[in-house]
């Protein structure tokens, strides 16, 4: 009887211990990232993939607001500068250019005791205005780039600062004569030429009605004699002074 019970248990198949699925997963897939990470250039290309989706995100939230300036300052305006240190303006400035100009004055005392030798060529006057503001340079016409005061007599007279502002240019010219220019700021400046009797200098600060110098002779405008030739100048561009001046 005990031998065939003996003989029955080694019959009997040995049970083996059961591992559960899981357990065996999370055992593969620990000692696979440990051997991932074991390798050099993982861990790099990691941080890299991080960094591309960082700068993804802010590229994509910064995008997402019209309104924000992609570079420079909120509101920012800039000032270019033109020839001879003239200020060009931007389209906010041309308002505070205009306001100064409001106040301007001729630059002479008595305009109604001058006559207008030549008159400034404005492209929207009629024909003959602009044939008559037409100046001969050896063989050839140009426009008048100003207004031309004298007297009837032939006498000197005073000239006046049209503005406040600053004396940036007082030299001698060959064609022009002597010439005096005054900058008021936002590119606005005032050109003064065939000068006599000069009674400022570079750097000077003058008032509205200031004397500056006597009417005088150029050898450009030799047939005028005595006379002022009067420039208005807008960012470098020379400019109607009668748009400014009000009679």
């Amino acid at each position: 009887m005990n031998d065939q019970n003996q003989s029955k248990q080694k019959q009997k198949p040995e049970e083996t211990p059961k591992n559960s699925l899981g357990g065996a997963s999370a055992a593969n897939s620990s000692s696979g990232l440990k051997k991932l990470f074991a390798k050099r250039w993982v861990s790099p290309a990691i941080f890299m993939a991080a960094a591309a989706i960082i700068v993804t995100l802010m590229w994509i939230y910064q995008g997402s607001d019209p309104a924000k300036p992609t570079t420079g300052p909120d509101n920012s305006t800039e000032v270019a500068q033109g020839n001879e240190g003239e200020g060009s303006v931007t389209p906010g400035d041309e308002v505070d250019v205009v306001a100064i100009a409001e106040d301007m004055k001729w630059p002479v005392s008595s305009k109604q005791n001058l006559q207008v030798e030549t008159k400034f060529y404005d492209k929207k006057a009629s024909e003959t205005d602009k044939e008559a503001a037409l100046i001969q340079v050896g063989t050839t016409y140009s426009p008048h780039t100003g207004i031309d005061f004298a007297d009837p007599n032939g006498q000197p007279f005073d000239v006046l600062a049209a503005l406040d502002g600053k004396i940036t240019r007082v030299e001698p010219h060959p064609y022009n004569g002597n010439v005096i220019e005054i900058s008021h700021g936002n590119g606005l400046v005032t050109v003064y030429q065939s000068l006599t009797d000069i009674q400022v200098e570079e750097g000077d600060e003058v008032s509205q009605g200031t004397v500056i110098a006597q009417a005088g002779r150029s050898e450009l405008e030799s047939d005028l004699g005595v006379h002022l030739h009067f420039e208005t100048r807008l960012n470098g561009t020379t400019v109607n002074p009668s748009q400014y001046i009000s009679e």
